[in-house]
């Protein structure tokens, strides 16, 4: 039986789909674009080596600690071959494939928002960037620094609102639902949490490159390293600390203005003084507004991780990972819509109840 043209060629793209996705997620360390960049790993690896070395992260200094011990806790089995740590690897294979596959065409970036500000105001598409005049180096410098910014805080409002908003935090509560933390954690999140975390970042980065474009009426571009922002790029060699268990705190006095490692752990504890903190992630200053900040001490709290419910435990299954979120946001829309409902009624009643 002969195979109708048009369902080989589809056969033919779904593979080759599937099979440049795939390769890309067990290739991590060749994106520049990921936390798993080889340069990253490296960082992450001598970083933790050092705080080992210096005894942070112990309640008291203990220098000298043996390599073995070093290896055993930070790249024991009993982490990374956690039922916890599997799951993140099945969903970051699983979101790998099926993130472009089915939310690929509703993904965009600050290009994308500067045009649709210039479609709204009907302002005149810029011409690209080869027929502009480059922006001074002033100009670079300050929007390389401002870029940084407003990606940090518009990181900050996603988080916030995956937190603040009970339809989202359904979604949300996949990631906080990790009961030990490697790097791996990092993408332990469900489609419609990272399309959130995706989203506002690239509006409020798109409004400082439009307002940017604007004041300088010319090209401007943001200084790179090896492909990636410049300041994003420094940020990301000690990313990766920020889910291990590597306790690493800045302190009383910088810890008021930078995310630590430490700073982002203690927003994974499920224990109730610390519920809801810490959700920036370079910059602290947005907690400190927002009233979320909670310095961590430079020795270790201690702390249990989690939702901090009857469910722990539970989530560690690829359909758990995608569906629980969808039935709990769908109860979030039924109670809501019970209330309405509820409330309509007793205004009814007192209506009817009225003397005339």
């Amino acid at each position: 039986m002969n195979i109708p043209d048009w369902i080989g060629q589809a056969l033919s793209d779904a593979a080759y789909f599937v099979t440049y996705h795939l390769t890309v997620a067990v290739t991590p360390f060749l994106q520049r674009d990921s936390f798993l960049y080889w340069p990253f790993i490296i960082s992450t690896v001598a970083i933790a080596a050092f705080a080992w070395r210096m005894g942070f992260g112990t309640p008291v200094d203990s220098p000298g600690r043996s390599w073995r011990e070093f290896f055993a806790h930070y790249f024991g089995r009993r982490l990374w071959w956690h039922r916890s740590a599997r799951a993140d690897y099945v969903l970051y294979v699983a979101n790998a494939v099926l993130l472009p596959l089915i939310f690929g065409y509703v993904l965009f970036g600050e290009t994308r928002v500067v045009e649709l500000i210039d479609t709204v105001l009907e302002r005149p598409q810029a011409p690209d960037a080869a027929g502009r005049t480059e922006a001074g180096l002033p100009a670079r410098l300050l929007f390389t620094a401002v870029f940084f910014v407003a990606y940090d805080f518009g990181r900050f409002v996603a988080h916030c609102l995956l937190h603040e908003i009970p339809l989202l935090w359904e979604f949300h509560k996949v990631h906080h639902s990790a009961e030990v933390l490697t790097p791996m954690t990092t993408f332990r999140a469900h489609p419609v949490d990272l399309l959130v975390m995706a989203w506002v970042p690239a509006i409020t980065t798109g409004a400082a490159t439009w307002l940017f474009h604007e004041a300088t009426q010319g090209a401007i571009t943001f200084y790179t390293f090896l492909g990636l922002h410049a300041i994003i790029w420094v940020a990301n060699l000690i990313g990766n600390l920020r889910h291990s268990p590597v306790w690493l705190s800045y302190g009383p006095r910088w810890g008021r203005w930078l995310i630590s490692p430490a700073h982002h752990q203690l927003h994974h504890s499920c224990e109730p003084r610390h519920f809801g903190c810490n959700r920036g992630f370079e910059l602290a200053v947005w907690d400190r507004i927002y009233g979320t900040l909670y310095v961590p001490p430079v020795r270790p709290e201690s702390f249990r991780m989690g939702l901090g419910d009857a469910t722990d435990g539970q989530w560690n299954n690829l359909a758990r990972l995608y569906l629980w979120p969808v039935a709990g946001a769908w109860r979030v829309v039924m109670r809501r819509s019970s209330s309405r409902e509820s409330t309509r009624a007793d205004k009814g009643g007192q209506g009817q109840g009225r003397e005339p």
